[in-house]
């Protein structure tokens, strides 16, 4: 996806994601959006599991899931980190929803999320921090690119609120 090109509906893709039921994680795969039909979702994407912002960020998705629950809003995030690395992730942390494993950046790719970004001195490519939202029928609602994470899930919410 070209970084100007503007997103119009969620891009169908299958993702490899895992969530922990009990004690038990569950891995499968996800066809988007033919298999969250009927329900809105978020998808949002992060930098790296276990790193200040995105576990700050995962922190607040969790700590909220309940109320987009409420709204039968489904909340998924995504990073290039692999299954294993999102199983520490969601244990560590107790994530309450899934985490989609993109290692090799075709999610990324497609919602224009792979950026240069300067890390420390240094050009680097990685996730800018971004979140869309989907409705029932895989229409883009709203996204936001470049996302600051103090107050961010608080936005995603009121979006999501309106829509009901």
């Amino acid at each position: 996806m070209a970084e100007n090109l503007e997103l119009k509906k969620c891009p169908a893709f299958t993702a490899n994601l895992v969530y922990k039921e009990g004690d038990e994680f569950i891995e499968k795969n996800l066809k988007f959006p033919s298999d969250l039909k009927g329900k809105s979702f978020v998808l949002y994407f992060y930098p790296r599991d276990n790193t200040p912002g995105c576990t700050t960020e995962s922190q607040d998705f969790r700590d909220a899931l309940d109320r987009f629950e409420s709204q039968e809003a489904v909340v998924i995030g995504i990073s290039r980190d692999t299954i294993n690395s999102h199983k520490k992730f969601i244990d560590k942390q107790e994530l309450n929803f899934p985490l989609i494993a993109d290692p090799e950046e075709e999610i990324c790719n497609l919602f224009g999320v792979m950026k240069q970004k300067m890390m420390y001195g240094k050009q680097v490519h990685g996730i800018e921090r971004s979140t869309f939202i989907f409705d029932d029928k895989g229409k883009l609602i709203k996204e936001w690119r470049g996302v600051k994470v103090p107050g961010h899930i608080e936005e995603v919410l009121n979006v999501i609120e309106s829509q009901n």
